[in-house]
C-alpha cells in the first residue's frame, strides 16, 4: 500500500480527539466530474457520490470529530485546469487531507500535460505539510471496445500509480477495485450509470478504497 496505512496517522490522531480537545478535520475532494457526484448527466446525485459516503464512513470510525468534507470538483475538468484553481479553490481552505481525481478526463490533454499537472498539485501540498491520496480513474464504456481510449485510460492509471510511488503519497486505485469486481463483461453495467459515470455502487468500491486510510483508533 503506497503510503502505508499509517500515511495519515497525525489526521487520525486529530480526529480522534474528543471535546473539548478536538479540532475541526477538513478534507477537500478535488477532481471532474466523478466526485462532484454527476450520475447520468445532468443529475447530480450528491449524497450518493463517493465524497459522501466516505464523510459517513469517516464519522462511523470517529464519532467524536467534526469532519468537513469539502466538494471543489467540476464536471469536465482536466488536471490542468485543476491545477490552475488549486491555490485558490482547495488549498483556501485548509485542508487536512486532499484527494485529487482526475484520471478519466486526463486523457484530453495527454500524458505528459496531465504529469506536470499533477505534479504541481502534490508538489504544493507537500509543500505545505498537507496529506495527499491520489485516485486512479474509475472505468468507463470504453472498456467494452478495448479501443484507443482504454488504453489511454490505462496509461493514465499507470502515471498515477508511479506518481504516488514516485512522492511517497496515498494511492485510492479505484481503477484495480473495478477491475476485482468486473469479474465479467456483464458487471460493468452494475457500475456505471453514464458512459463514463458511476453509479452509488461503483461510489461505494471508491469510498470504501479511501477509507482504508481511516482505520478507527
Amino acid at each position: 500500500m503506497i503510503g502505508g496505512l499509517n500515511y495519515l496517522q497525525p489526521v487520525l490522531d486529530k480526529l480522534a480527539l474528543q471535546w473539548p480537545d478536538n479540532e475541526t478535520v477538513n478534507l477537500v475532494c478535488h477532481g471532474h466530474s466523478v466526485p462532484s457526484g454527476y450520475f447520468t448527466t445532468p443529475f447530480v446525485n450528491t449524497f450518493d457520490a463517493y465524497p459522501h459516503l466516505l464523510h459517513r464512513m469517516i464519522k462511523e470510525r470517529f464519532p467524536f470529530a467534526v469532519v468537513n468534507v469539502i466538494v471543489t470538483a467540476i464536471g469536465g475538468e482536466h488536471a490542468a485546469s485543476g491545477a490552475g484553481r488549486f491555490e485558490k479553490d482547495v488549498l483556501c481552505h485548509n485542508p487536512d487531507v486532499i484527494t485529487i481525481d482526475y484520471g478519466l478526463n486526463d486523457r484530453s490533454i495527454g500524458l505528459l500535460k496531465a504529469e506536470e499537472a499533477w505534479k504541481s498539485m502534490i508538489e504544493r501540498c507537500l509543500s505545505q505539510q498537507k496529506k495527499v491520496i491520489l485516485l486512479t480513474p474509475t472505468w468507463d464504456q470504453s472498456f467494452f471496445a478495448k479501443d484507443k481510449n482504454w488504453e489511454q485510460l490505462c496509461q493514465h492509471r499507470d502515471l498515477i500509480r508511479r506518481l504516488a510511488d514516485t512522492y511517497s503519497v496515498g494511492l485510492a486505485d479505484s481503477f484495480s477495485q473495478f477491475e476485482q469486481y468486473c469479474t465479467s463483461e456483464d458487471k460493468l453495467t452494475h457500475l456505471l450509470s453514464h458512459q463514463n459515470h458511476p453509479t452509488q455502487k461503483g461510489h461505494q468500491l471508491v469510498a470504501e478504497e479511501l477509507s482504508k486510510y481511516f482505520l478507527a483508533r
